[in-house]
């Protein structure tokens, strides 16, 4: 194998998170040989590695010290939680390692040849291959027929605060737990800065948030982001909006923040500062010049519903196929891109891509959101139901969540769906699974959720709808 100089396989998938592993398995299962090449030593991309994984183990140790904290209002009390950083450490990269491991031993079944190297397109059907780590038994090229591109996206850092200074992190690097900051400044206010918000506040930061447009969570639902806004509003320090941070300044007593906007101030310093204000696609330095492929405006490579692109050999999926940068979506669009290659009559159709903000509490969405359908003129009518009448939510002392449900007004057909509160991303999947299959209300309303669940509120919501919710009263709905 160690003068073996060019690989060819049927498929080879550029890229090896969410997407590229599904694409690479699903290609493998329909009986086509399979190349997976990626810079890192393990499958998993960004996602498993220094996201999405690493990221909720860390907020479910921040949820549990959450919990104790509050129990002392319900007559149980504990110490102050006392934090081994080395351990904690240790014990989320076991999480990582344990799941990269299954990937591994996954591929190996499937007979998938993972390579680890930095790969870049010499021609529209081959990669050239340059070693990363011991570089051993890696070929200088793999050749494909098809080659699916999964090359993911990375933290994006606007010019002015680009400062070469250990103390300024992105969301990987803040992953890794290098200290516990006692002032912590997230420049953003998105998904990505609010989680990470949550699980240094409750390690014991205390955090401050700029983000410069009016609210929170750009794009969302403004009721549902009311309700997370006021929850963060107690914990952290504090939370400026239309706030700009123009640059960032090093200092031998921490990094000093310039801000405009309406700030109360116009420079604070900071311990540490976490700069998460979006993610750019992995689509440069790659070779893409030297194939047919097309990007758009934003480096986002053009794909059809089946994920090709406009080079006939090269199917692009995850993020650098374009928004929303979502691991399950990549998933998705993995599989579409391997059926296809095998001739099956598959497209990306799906109309519900649910979203899920894993702060505390949580927020989620899928469909039609209400901003999205006021945007673009669509008639809705809009059922919620409040948690404070949720005898489930009211056990466990989380009565300030929202379940609300967007419905065609002429069909009562399940549009779009939006929860705010305690496991608000298990929850969404009903609704993400109701507008798939075109339920109208009276499905939900009439079928049957065990008491006393959150998912009640599922059933109550679509209830309202009607004013028949049993735990809410509303004037009914007439139907002319």
């Amino acid at each position: 194998m160690a003068d073996e100089k060019t690989l060819n396989v049927d498929v080879a998938v550029f890229g090896s998170g969410p997407g590229g592993y599904a694409a690479a398995f699903q290609a493998a299962e329909l009986g086509m040989n399979v190349a997976m090449i990626s810079e890192d030593a393990r499958p998993g991309g960004v996602c498993l590695l220094r996201g999405c994984i690493p990221s909720k183990a860390l907020l479910h140790v921040a949820k549990t010290i959450h919990e104790a904290c509050t129990a002392s209002e319900w007559g149980v009390s504990y110490p102050d939680p006392k934090i081994d950083l080395d351990k904690l450490r240790s014990w989320k990269n076991g999480v990582v390692d344990k799941l990269t491991g299954g990937l591994l031993e996954l591929a190996k079944r499937r007979k998938v040849r993972f390579i680890q190297a930095r790969g870049r397109f010499a021609d529209s059907q081959t990669l050239d291959l340059q070693p990363v780590g011991d570089g051993k038994d890696i070929p200088k090229q793999v050749r494909a027929d098809k080659i699916i591109l999964a090359t993911g996206s990375r933290p994006m850092i606007p010019g002015p605060l680009q400062l070469d200074d250990p103390r300024v992190i992105d969301s990987t690097s803040a992953l890794d737990l290098p200290d516990i900051p006692k002032q912590l400044l997230i420049v953003g206010g998105g998904y990505i800065g609010l989680e990470s918000g949550t699980y240094y506040r409750q390690f014991g930061s205390q955090v401050t948030v700029v983000e410069m447009t009016d609210g929170l969570l750009p794009g969302a639902d403004r009721d549902l982001v009311r309700v997370l806004h006021h929850h963060l509003d107690a914990h952290f320090e504090a939370i400026h909006l239309e706030t700009k941070v123009e640059k960032l300044e090093a200092r031998k007593d921490g990094i000093v923040a310039h801000l405009s906007g309406k700030a109360d101030q116009t420079e604070a310093t900071f311990d540490r500062v976490l700069i998460s204000v979006g993610r750019r696609p992995n689509s440069n330095d790659i070779g893409l010049e030297n194939t047919r492929v097309e990007t758009d405006d934003r480096s986002f490579a053009k794909v059809d519903k089946q994920q090709r692109t406009a080079d006939p050999h090269i199917w692009a999926i995850g993020d650098v196929a374009g928004e929303p940068m979502l691991a399950h979506k990549a998933s998705r669009e993995g599989k579409v891109a391997a059926e296809v290659i095998a001739g099956e009559p598959s497209e990306f159709d799906n109309i519900a891509i649910p979203a899920i903000v894993f702060t505390d509490p949580e927020l989620a969405w899928t469909g039609l959101s209400e901003t999205e359908a006021h945007a673009k003129g669509i008639k809705v009518e809009v059922a919620r139901f409040p948690w404070a009448a949720s005898g489930r939510a009211a056990t466990f002392g989380r009565s300030n969540g929202l379940t609300k449900l967007l419905f065609d007004p002429e069909t009562d057909r399940v549009l779009g769906m939006g929860i705010v509160g305690h496991g608000a991303g298990e929850l969404i999947a009903e609704g993400t699974l109701a507008i798939e299959m075109a339920a109208v209300a009276r499905d939900l309303a009439d079928t049957i959720h065990a008491h006393p669940t959150l998912s009640e509120t599922v059933m109550e919501s679509a209830e309202a709808f009607f004013g028949l919710a049993t735990h809410l009263y509303r004037p009914k709905k007439s139907k002319g």
